[in-house]
């Protein structure tokens, strides 16, 4: 990996979503987004993003995903643990949200962190990869540990993210590197 540069910070206080609508461009080939302290308003709901080729008019960039979670119960009570393939987190040549933590939990001891890596989205010929690793305590409350890879199924240049969850509001601060 390279030499991450601070590009900007967004602060999420109580907000619907942190829109970047700036910095990611062809400065760099690789971007990284750092998601601290991600608490939603709401109980059990779904960490989400999505990508825009118009600059945020639209997050509705067509993607491929898969999703796969290590999962493991407070409680450590036998069958507590799993690790597994969610179908139903991935997208298939879909345009919706990409989950990136499930059922984050609202209390003051559950809350996502992690990070999130963009290539070539300036790229006029190439699909837009991306991986992530979010860290996610659940309501349940089970600790997981979450890994979403795909593309966003375009050639357009993609210059916009938008996070949010799934329903309600969020703290949190997201911070967006251009890796050299």
């Amino acid at each position: 990996m390279g030499i991450p540069t601070l590009i900007s910070t967004s602060t999420a206080s109580d907000a619907a979503s942190v829109d970047i609508t700036s910095g990611i461009d062809s400065t760099y080939d690789e971007y990284m987004f750092v998601l601290t302290d991600i608490g939603p308003a709401t109980n059990d709901v779904m960490w989400t993003w999505n990508m825009s080729a118009d600059s945020g008019s639209n997050y509705n960039v067509t993607k491929t995903t898969t999703y796969f979670r290590a999962t493991h119960n407070e409680a450590d009570t036998e069958g507590s643990t799993n690790l597994a393939y969610s179908v139903s987190d991935d997208i298939a040549q879909g345009t919706g949200f990409q989950t990136l933590a499930e059922g984050v939990g609202s209390d003051a001891d559950e809350s996502s962190a992690g990070i999130l890596h963009l290539f070539s989205p300036a790229s006029t010929t190439y699909v837009k990869h991306f991986y992530s690793r979010v860290a996610n305590t659940k309501h349940s409350p089970d600790a997981q540990d979450i890994f979403v890879a795909g593309y966003g199924n375009t050639t357009s240049a993609v210059d916009a993210v938008q996070f949010k969850m799934s329903s309600g509001n969020f703290d949190g601060v997201i911070q967006l590197f251009g890796i050299a």
